[in-house]
């Protein structure tokens, strides 16, 4: 899921890519995308962006005597669980692409796209940091760490620390990721009351008669939580690249697999917080842990995954991305019931998926079709119109039992079951 040094990498890539580049004409929408249009229209503007925390901001900025006269537009993207922005060639469009930005003649056509494959990615068109949200901890560094620290009276100080640090009220811009490597690198127990962590704080104080460069080598040697919130964001930022959560096989993502120390890596433990986000750790849990949680070592199997491949978060099965299946693949954890991000200042998540047990016993000899299937699938027509067409979605069946004859055929919903399936002699005319 994209954090913090994503959204500023994503800031970054949008400015140099779109740098002396003319967009014009309207902004153009996907119709699968439940974001809002955006009544943009110019025959010449310019992009520019800017990040702050989770949030990025994009602004459309006419040129003088462009038509029609308008004032400039800004747009809030929260980029969910897989959202990042492209520059593709007009007529190639990357997949998924549910915003796009088109450049005015003359010159190749070219295309600015907001790109999110699990669509729970979003816009609005307020042009104004969501309200609520803290300092931004990569750039605003010594708000954010005065407004933790005076308001440590707040009940989510209650709560453990690692779930304290996905509250972006206070800590703008830290996510899963970020969170996992902050506590191990100062082997702090993700289950450890917040407060009693963040009040020491307010007593650490450096000697006033240390010179400005001894306390900028003691801040350096022995950084607190605070400190580390700004400066670990800040290495992911200088790795360059594309930062978390981009498609596997980039070359540009090895650095930053390189770089990970906790979160996903073979030897550290895990275990889920209230809200169904999974923590790693190194260690003593902390006297917060849940009760009964079962904790889960990482071993290596084989070939050691990356960290695209051990995302936390699954899209619902009512809102499967597209028809194909690369998206579904290699998505180890399952969380509780979630919300888009948006909706809460705490760390967004999505529902859950329900894993599928092991088959045991008896195969089954009839089959079950489901009352209601994925609806939002790109290409799908509309709600009504799939449940009044019922074609296109097709479904394996298998029956027999135990272990003789096995039938597997492909039945289009809507039609009757073939004589031989809804047959009280079916098991018998697949023996024969």
């Amino acid at each position: 899921m994209p954090e913090g040094p994503e959204l500023h990498l994503a800031s970054r890539f949008v400015n140099e890519a779109c740098r002396g580049l003319v967009f014009g004409g309207c902004v153009e929408k996907s119709p699968i995308s439940r974001n809002p249009e955006v009544p943009f229209e110019s025959s010449a503007y310019y992009i520019s962006a800017a990040a702050r925390g989770k949030e990025l901001r994009l602004t459309l900025s006419p040129l003088p005597g462009a038509q029609p006269p308008r004032e400039p537009l800004a747009l809030i993207f929260h980029f969910g669980m897989s959202g990042s922005f492209q520059l593709a060639p007009s007529n190639a469009l990357p997949p998924h692409a549910h915003l796009r930005f088109y450049t005015a003649p003359p010159g190749p056509p070219l295309t600015l796209c907001f790109v999110d494959i699990r669509r729970f990615g979003h816009w609005d068109l307020s042009g104004e940091w969501q309200p609520g949200r803290g300092p931004c901890v990569l750039l605003e560094y010594e708000q954010f760490r005065e407004n933790v620290l005076r308001n440590l009276a707040d009940k989510v100080f209650d709560r453990p620390i690692c779930e304290a640090l996905l509250d972006q009220r206070f800590f703008n811009g830290i996510g899963n990721y970020l969170r996992a490597e902050i506590l191990y690198r100062l082997r702090i127990p993700p289950f450890e009351k917040a407060r009693t962590v963040l009040e020491a704080l307010k007593q650490h104080r450096l000697s006033p008669k240390l010179t400005l460069s001894q306390k900028i080598k003691a801040k350096l040697q022995n950084p607190d939580l605070l400190e580390l919130c700004h400066s670990v964001p800040k290495e992911v930022v200088q790795l360059g690249g594309k930062g978390y959560g981009q498609a596997s096989g980039e070359d540009d993502f090895a650095p930053f697999r390189a770089w990970l120390q906790c979160y996903g890596m073979v030897g550290m433990r895990s275990l889920r917080d209230r809200h169904g986000r999974t923590i790693w750790f190194q260690g003593d849990p902390g006297p917060l842990a849940p009760k009964g949680g079962k904790s889960h070592k990482k071993k290596s199997s084989g070939a050691q995954r990356g960290p695209e491949d051990r995302v936390e978060d699954h899209p619902p099965p009512s809102k499967a991305p597209s028809g194909t299946r690369r998206a579904w693949r290699g998505l180890p954890e399952r969380t509780t019931a979630q919300q888009p991000e948006g909706t809460s200042l705490q760390d967004p998540k999505v529902p859950p998926v329900t894993e599928k047990g092991k088959r045991r016993g008896r195969r089954p000899t009839q089959v079950g079709l489901p009352e209601h299937l994925p609806l939002e699938m790109e290409g799908a027509p509309p709600n009504g119109a799939f449940q009044k067409e019922r074609t296109a979605v097709r479904a394996e069946v298998t029956c027999g039992h135990m272990g003789e004859g096995r039938l597997s055929g492909n039945l289009h919903l809507g039609s009757e079951l073939p004589p031989l399936l809804s047959s009280p002699q079916a098991a018998a005319d697949l023996e024969r």
